[in-house]
Protein backbone atom coordinates (compact mmCIF):
# COMPACT_ATOMS: atom_id res chain seq x y z
CA UNK A 1 0.00 0.00 0.00
CA UNK A 2 2.71 2.69 0.60
CA UNK A 3 4.23 1.65 -2.45
CA UNK A 4 1.46 2.67 -4.57
CA UNK A 5 1.06 6.12 -2.26
CA UNK A 6 4.32 6.99 -3.20
CA UNK A 7 4.01 5.89 -6.64
CA UNK A 8 0.75 7.52 -6.90
CA UNK A 9 2.79 11.24 -5.76
CA UNK A 10 5.57 10.95 -7.81
CA UNK A 11 2.73 10.71 -10.44
CA UNK A 12 1.00 13.63 -9.38
CA UNK A 13 3.71 15.71 -9.11
CA UNK A 14 4.95 14.43 -12.71
CA UNK A 15 1.16 15.96 -14.23
CA UNK A 16 1.57 18.68 -12.43
CA UNK A 17 5.66 20.24 -13.66
CA UNK A 18 5.23 18.27 -16.88
CA UNK A 19 8.97 17.67 -18.44
CA UNK A 20 10.47 20.80 -20.41
CA UNK A 21 10.44 20.21 -23.87
CA UNK A 22 12.98 20.66 -26.92
CA UNK A 23 11.66 23.71 -29.15
CA UNK A 24 12.83 23.83 -32.80
CA UNK A 25 13.71 26.68 -34.82
CA UNK A 26 12.07 25.47 -38.21
CA UNK A 27 8.87 26.08 -36.52
CA UNK A 28 9.81 29.71 -36.83
CA UNK A 29 6.44 31.00 -39.56
CA UNK A 30 9.17 32.95 -41.85
CA UNK A 31 11.32 28.92 -42.51
CA UNK A 32 7.54 27.59 -43.20
CA UNK A 33 7.11 30.52 -45.65
CA UNK A 34 10.57 30.41 -47.16
CA UNK A 35 10.08 26.43 -47.72
CA UNK A 36 6.75 27.34 -49.50
CA UNK A 37 8.42 29.39 -51.92
CA UNK A 38 11.07 27.06 -52.63
CA UNK A 39 8.47 24.24 -53.12
CA UNK A 40 6.04 26.31 -55.24
CA UNK A 41 9.32 27.75 -57.27
CA UNK A 42 10.67 24.03 -57.97
CA UNK A 43 6.74 23.24 -58.62
CA UNK A 44 6.71 25.19 -61.40
CA UNK A 45 10.09 24.83 -63.08
CA UNK A 46 9.67 21.29 -62.89
CA UNK A 47 5.68 21.02 -64.15
CA UNK A 48 6.12 23.62 -67.20
CA UNK A 49 9.38 21.08 -67.94
CA UNK A 50 7.36 18.07 -67.99
CA UNK A 51 4.77 20.46 -70.16
CA UNK A 52 7.48 21.44 -72.63
CA UNK A 53 8.12 17.94 -73.45
CA UNK A 54 11.61 17.21 -70.95
CA UNK A 55 11.91 13.35 -69.51
CA UNK A 56 11.18 13.38 -65.85
CA UNK A 57 14.61 12.93 -64.66
CA UNK A 58 15.40 15.93 -67.71
CA UNK A 59 12.79 17.95 -65.84
CA UNK A 60 13.73 17.00 -62.77
CA UNK A 61 17.53 18.03 -63.13
CA UNK A 62 16.82 21.51 -64.76
CA UNK A 63 14.48 22.17 -61.37
CA UNK A 64 16.85 21.11 -59.20
CA UNK A 65 19.85 23.44 -60.75
CA UNK A 66 17.30 26.49 -61.13
CA UNK A 67 16.20 26.06 -57.37
CA UNK A 68 19.33 26.03 -56.23
CA UNK A 69 20.63 28.55 -57.90
CA UNK A 70 18.02 30.85 -56.75
CA UNK A 71 18.45 29.63 -52.79
CA UNK A 72 22.70 29.82 -52.96
CA UNK A 73 22.48 33.28 -53.71
CA UNK A 74 19.50 34.12 -51.33
CA UNK A 75 20.67 36.38 -47.87
CA UNK A 76 17.53 34.65 -46.24
CA UNK A 77 19.10 33.86 -43.06
CA UNK A 78 16.27 31.19 -42.30
CA UNK A 79 17.51 28.70 -45.26
CA UNK A 80 20.00 27.45 -42.23
CA UNK A 81 16.75 26.04 -40.49
CA UNK A 82 15.42 24.10 -43.19
CA UNK A 83 15.50 20.29 -43.25
CA UNK A 84 15.90 18.73 -46.48
CA UNK A 85 13.70 15.76 -45.56
CA UNK A 86 10.65 18.85 -44.74
CA UNK A 87 11.64 20.59 -47.72
CA UNK A 88 11.66 17.37 -50.26
CA UNK A 89 8.19 15.84 -48.69
CA UNK A 90 6.80 19.66 -49.14
CA UNK A 91 8.16 20.00 -52.86
CA UNK A 92 6.35 16.43 -53.47
CA UNK A 93 3.48 17.61 -52.22
CA UNK A 94 3.45 20.68 -54.31
CA UNK A 95 4.46 18.71 -57.51
CA UNK A 96 2.26 16.09 -57.37
CA UNK A 97 -0.89 18.50 -56.41
CA UNK A 98 -0.07 20.72 -59.68
CA UNK A 99 0.89 18.42 -61.88
CA UNK A 100 1.20 14.88 -60.69
CA UNK A 101 -1.85 13.55 -62.83
CA UNK A 102 -0.10 14.39 -66.11
CA UNK A 103 2.62 11.43 -65.58
CA UNK A 104 0.58 9.22 -63.45
CA UNK A 105 1.21 10.32 -59.50
CA UNK A 106 -1.95 10.59 -57.17
CA UNK A 107 -2.26 10.39 -53.76
CA UNK A 108 0.42 9.28 -50.64
CA UNK A 109 2.00 6.79 -52.82
CA UNK A 110 3.00 9.51 -55.34
CA UNK A 111 3.89 11.61 -52.91
CA UNK A 112 6.29 9.26 -51.23
CA UNK A 113 7.71 7.97 -55.02
CA UNK A 114 8.29 11.83 -56.17
CA UNK A 115 9.77 12.51 -52.54
CA UNK A 116 12.14 9.44 -53.23
CA UNK A 117 12.88 10.02 -56.90
CA UNK A 118 13.50 13.63 -55.93
CA UNK A 119 16.19 12.96 -52.99
CA UNK A 120 17.91 10.18 -55.43
CA UNK A 121 18.27 12.51 -58.36
CA UNK A 122 19.00 15.37 -56.21
CA UNK A 123 21.97 13.61 -54.23
CA UNK A 124 23.31 12.76 -57.91
CA UNK A 125 22.76 15.97 -59.13
CA UNK A 126 24.43 18.40 -56.51
CA UNK A 127 26.24 15.81 -54.34
CA UNK A 128 28.35 18.79 -52.64
CA UNK A 129 25.69 20.92 -51.73
CA UNK A 130 23.00 21.18 -49.72
CA UNK A 131 19.36 22.41 -50.78
CA UNK A 132 18.96 24.94 -47.74
CA UNK A 133 22.17 25.78 -46.75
Amino acid sequence: MLKFIISFLFFIVYLLKPSIGLAFDASDPSVSLLQNRISNNFSRKYCKAIQNGFSKDEAMKSAIVQTENIISFSYNPQKKWIEKSDLANQISLQVVNDCGWSFGLLGKEGVSYFKSYFLEIYEKTTPEKNFSR
